[in-house]
């Protein structure tokens, strides 16, 4: 594995433990050989060059430092890097991402360049994938929206019955379980938690809940979730958006059962405004937002132009009825050439089913 790919890989391995900041991954390489390797760690703890650093100790002298972004030039919760670099005496930086953050992107290459070490820029699209959630949130405030689903040949979720478990195979459910875990919040609606009580957790292979876990997010204009919901009684935080057409009963029991409870504006549609709601969940340092459905809380949030990526699981099934659910709903677009077409698309086999990934085109 070439260098800048084992960084990458590094990186990969701290997704969704570092936020608000973004993941990186770090080695010191002399003489062909790995000397120091590092990722970055929860807020307020080392960054990636650091541990790298650390651990190549006076061997870092002369050697050669790969890191998947640039490093940071300022004080923040920690010193900045690029004096460490400087001081251990590395004598070249490849950087495979300049600082998505416009007040101090390229100034930490110019330092060190200042310094006499020389920076190539290494480019790379997998590190660029690892950003795309940090860049628009360091500039916006606003999380980095995921919509992901599940879905039949025919565009079905579940069946008229409602029932959806399970529409694609086990491969498939595992590949989410890694999103979750890469994910600061999960966010579904009210009518989600009704019709399944998910838990929304990050789970094992043995089905038990891990230490770390998402934020949880239902939208529930009138306060319909269940105390004895089982967002509400698993690991974690769960917040909980509403409108002041809720019950005031309703919403002190929930916040009894231990949800924090939000009561913010009604859109269009009468219900939660999306992007009320995803301004606060951005305050609140959520970078990576992972939508789970259902159709209406997806619809609404592609009617709003808030969608940034799109993951879509299609299994080989069909399924019929005319009552049974799309995962998109909303009052979509009324021509074709409005519809929201994905940009960057990727296809790849997922056990028996299929995973669509691209970006809806913001330009219609």
């Amino acid at each position: 594995m070439l260098p800048m790919q084992r960084a990458i890989a590094l990186a990969k391995s701290a997704l969704g433990t570092t936020s608000p900041n973004p993941t990186v991954g770090a080695l010191v390489v002399k003489d062909g050989s790995i000397i120091g390797q590092g990722f970055t760690l929860p807020p307020g703890q080392r960054h990636a060059e650091i541990g790298a650093l650390q651990q190549a100790g006076d061997l870092a002298r002369g050697a050669t430092l790969y890191t998947t972004l640039e490093p940071c030039c300022y004080f923040g919760r920690t010193p900045p890097c690029t004096q460490a670099i400087i001081a251990a005496g590395i004598e070249q930086v490849y950087v495979a991402v300049v600082d998505p953050n416009p007040k101090v992107a390229g100034k930490g290459l110019t330092e060190l360049e200042d310094a006499g070490i020389l920076v190539v820029h290494e480019e790379s699209e997998a590190a660029a994938h690892l950003y795309e959630g940090f860049a628009k949130h360091i500039v916006t405030g606003m999380p980095f929206v995921i919509a992901k689903f599940a879905m039949s040949l025919d565009g079905k979720i579940a069946t008229r019955t409602g029932d959806s478990k399970w529409v694609t195979g086990p491969e498939a459910r595992n590949l989410v379980q890694k999103m979750r875990r890469e994910s600061d919040a999960i966010m579904v609606g009210v009518n989600t938690v009704l019709a399944d009580d998910p838990q929304l957790t990050v789970r094992d292979e043995a089905g038990q809940s891990l230490a770390r876990q998402p934020l949880r997010v239902v939208l529930d204009s009138h306060c319909r979730t269940p105390p004895i919901a089982k967002v509400l009684r698993e690991p974690g935080q769960t917040l909980i958006f509403t409108s002041a057409e809720a019950s005031p009963n309703r919403m002190e029991a929930l916040k009894a059962a231990g949800a924090d409870v939000i009561r913010t504006s009604l859109g269009a549609n009468k219900r939660v405004d999306s992007s009320l709601a995803l301004a606060e969940i951005g305050s609140r340092d959520v970078v990576n937002l992972l939508v789970e459905g259902g159709g209406m809380v997806l619809g609404s949030l592609f009617d709003a132009g808030l969608v940034d990526k799109v993951h879509a699981f299609i299994a080989p099934v069909i399924i019929g009825g005319a009552e049974a659910a799309s995962p998109v709903s909303g009052r979509g677009v009324q021509q074709m050439p409005y519809a929201w077409r994905l940009q960057r698309t990727k296809l790849e086999p997922i056990g028996v089913d299929w995973l669509i990934t691209g970006y809806p085109d913001k330009g219609n």
